[in-house]
């Protein structure tokens, strides 16, 4: 049974598994979107929601926790400085997994992890508010 067994194991050793999570996220902060399959990206939401909450406490002990998941320097100073400034009112459910189908190869389901934005959220409530009052 493999109750209480939180760890996404991804059929990798530890290290090669955290190497992979930490430059999925790397990617993620650099590029505002990745194209991943369905269980790396769900492991890698996990680790990108945590390094937006260090972010957002942005201590000098959180800069060095972050570099030290992350492992790029940069990478983390573009995180505390622009991308931790854009969810500073958000209180969790940074990024948005979006399915797009079987991959031809080998069929393994794949997906888009990118970070949510706020101006589509806000876009969505004005159109859901018109459609109430009718």
């Amino acid at each position: 049974m493999r109750h209480r067994k939180k760890t996404v194991k991804l059929g990798r050793t530890s290290a090669h598994r955290n190497e992979l999570l930490s430059n999925l996220v790397c990617n993620l902060i650099k590029e505002g979107r990745i194209k991943t399959t369905i269980s790396k990206a769900k492991a890698a939401r996990s680790l990108a929601e945590k390094m937006v909450t260090l972010a957002k406490k942005g201590t000098l002990s959180d800069r060095r926790q972050a570099i030290a998941k992350l492992k790029h320097k940069e990478i983390v100073k573009d995180l505390f400085d622009n991308l931790s400034l854009s969810f500073k009112d958000r209180k969790g459910g940074y990024t948005r997994i979006t399915k797009l189908g079987k991959r031809i190869s080998d069929s393994s389901e794949m997906v888009i992890l990118e970070w949510v934005k706020e101006e589509l959220e806000t876009e969505n409530s004005s159109i859901s508010s018109e459609k109430k009052p009718n």
